[in-house]
């Protein structure tokens, strides 16, 4: 099932529970903006467009390379993410290694494609491992353990990966089909004020945002964007919150 219709589904529960995660009962709707590690590049210039905007996001974290050379989950990142975690945000799992989870096979495994475009097999237990292993380092960078959530890189998932994590206490959480905010499109098809403008016009109460905190392919960073986009979205009444945990 794709990231696009799990986000869809999850809005019933999000509306229900977004009184008792810091929405406004006055606000026209409640959006949920997540942002996924991605290569980091633009990670403090979003952290300081959430602190000028008072907005609180749920950041899904993995283990991927960095614009800097390292990864985001290094202790060379763990005052980034304690400040994160001072602010008030919070966090789910994207895997460790950042993989997509393909097809599952009738033995009882899934097909995972790793970045470098190998593959490998995970059984239940393997992929449960996937998913805890951000959570033990995200602890042991910030003392804080990630939320029982998780999102499967580029929102691939599958029956095997979906019951594996629910069974070992993650769910998964996708977006909007208006909340993409097309980050990681190419700039030259998708302009920055092109994908603003479809934001605004589209987004509605309960949408799950996503978006990354540092994309390798986009010529045109759309981060920048996301300072205007909040503005324009909170003068038009709505408010942020943080994805429920149950």
């Amino acid at each position: 099932m794709t990231g696009v219709i799990r986000g869809t589904l999850a809005a019933c529960l999000i509306a229900i529970a977004s009184l008792a995660h810091g929405a406004d009962p006055i606000c026209k709707g409640t959006l949920y903006l997540t942002l996924d590690t991605g290569n980091m590049r633009h990670a403090e210039a979003i952290a300081q467009i959430l602190g000028k905007h008072q907005v609180k996001a749920t950041f899904f974290v993995a283990q991927e390379k960095t614009l800097r050379g390292d990864m985001a989950l290094d202790p060379s990142w763990a005052e980034f993410w304690r400040a994160r975690v001072a602010e008030g945000h919070a966090f789910g799992s994207h895997t460790w290694r950042h993989g997509s989870f393909r097809k599952d096979d009738t033995g009882g495994k899934v097909n995972y494609r790793l970045p470098d475009g190998s593959q490998t097999q995970l059984d239940v237990e393997q992929i449960c491992t996937e998913l805890k292993k951000p959570d033990i380092r995200f602890a042991e960078l910030t003392g804080r353990k990630l939320d029982p959530l998780w999102r499967a890189p580029g929102g691939r998932t599958t029956p095997l990966t979906l019951k594996a994590a629910e069974a070992c206490g993650y769910r998964h959480v996708g977006w909007a089909p208006a909340g993409f905010l097309g980050d990681e499109l190419p700039s030259e098809i998708s302009p920055n004020e092109i994908l603003l403008k479809r934001a605004l016009a589209n987004l509605k109460g309960g949408d799950i945002l996503m978006a990354h905190l540092g994309i390798w392919s986009r010529k045109d960073p759309f981060a920048p964007m996301l300072d205007p986009l909040i503005g324009s979205l909170k003068s038009k009444g709505f408010c942020f919150a943080t994805i429920p945990t149950q």
